[in-house]
């Protein structure tokens, strides 16, 4: 269920996205993929900054013959405080200026909004841009939905007060706890409600992540 829109920018990005995330990932301890071969951008989707100072983009990602993985990504306009190891690396945007690109697993702002997506059925937003005055929507790529119990008071996610990089990585607040998969196709029964994927070649959806209010 669509709930927001999402206005994107034509706009020239340097380094790309793949191209931090190929330098970034093979550091990644749940990270596998086949040596020497270029990384693939597979599917996406994005949430919504209530706020609207945070990009938010999940991309799922292949190396080869490599798995598919789950990459959940923040855009921020100015450093993250204390999140120096989530940081993926900075870009240009065109018309943005710098933006710092994060692991989303370690932004307060992605754990709220994945909190709410899936304890609420919100589901991601419709993409869009402005051209000539006129609003042309981005097809998705993929389609999410959200199962399993919902609280008739959503809890709020509040501060991070632990993540644990792994997968499934684990972020906890102080009222729900999230476990985000990173090889898709893993960890198909872990407890609490669950967000879950399908895109073209992969009809079954699969698990994505997790939601339990503590």
């Amino acid at each position: 269920m669509i709930r927001h829109m999402a206005l994107l920018h034509r706009a020239d990005v340097r380094p790309t996205k793949l191209e931090l995330l190929a330098a970034w990932l093979p550091d990644r301890p749940w990270f596998q993929g086949e040596a020497g071969a270029e990384l693939e951008r597979v599917a996406a989707y994005r949430f919504d900054d209530p706020a609207g100072e945070v990009g938010i983009e999940t991309l799922l990602v292949r190396a080869g013959a490599g798995p598919v993985h789950q990459v959940p990504l923040t855009y921020r306009g100015a450093p993250l405080d204390a999140a120096r190891r989530w940081l993926v690396g900075t870009c240009e945007h065109s018309v943005l200026g710098r933006r710092w690109v994060y692991d989303a697993c370690g932004d307060p702002v992605y754990a709220a909004a994945l909190a709410r997506a899936v304890l609420t059925g919100a589901g991601q937003v419709e993409e869009y841009f402005e051209v000539d005055g006129v609003r042309e929507v981005r097809p998705q790529s993929m389609t999410i939905v959200a199962d399993g119990p919902r609280p008739v008071a959503v809890p709020e996610f509040g501060p991070i007060e632990q993540a644990q990089e792994g997968d499934p990585t684990r972020i906890v607040g102080e009222a729900v706890e999230l476990a985000v998969v990173r090889r898709l196709g893993e960890h198909t029964e872990l407890p609490g409600s669950r967000l879950t994927g399908s895109w073209e070649g992969q009809p079954a959806a699969l698990p994505l992540a997790y939601v339990s209010p503590r």
